[in-house]
């Protein structure tokens, strides 16, 4: 287990940062164009920024930005 410190301006920097990069995954998540392994791709990687992001945000602000995917997951 690591620690962070970190004061409320850099708490809304990382929230900003992730919400911004899960709101891309999700918009090119419902592109035709993209593979389905690079999509496989990109959903392991909005578990792990979601993750992350349930850290930092409200419970409120997580239900916004949760998939039928992470449902499955405890909050």
């Amino acid at each position: 287990m690591l620690g962070l410190m970190i004061n409320d301006r850099e708490k809304q920097e990382i929230e900003y940062l992730l919400k911004r990069e899960m709101d891309e995954i999700l918009f090119d998540q419902k592109d035709s164009r993209i593979d389905h392994i690079v999509k496989r791709a990109m959903d392991e990687r909005y578990k792990i920024l979601f993750s992350l992001f349930k850290r930092f945000a409200s419970q409120k602000e997580c239900l916004k930005y949760m998939k039928t995917v992470a449902k499955k997951e405890t909050y």
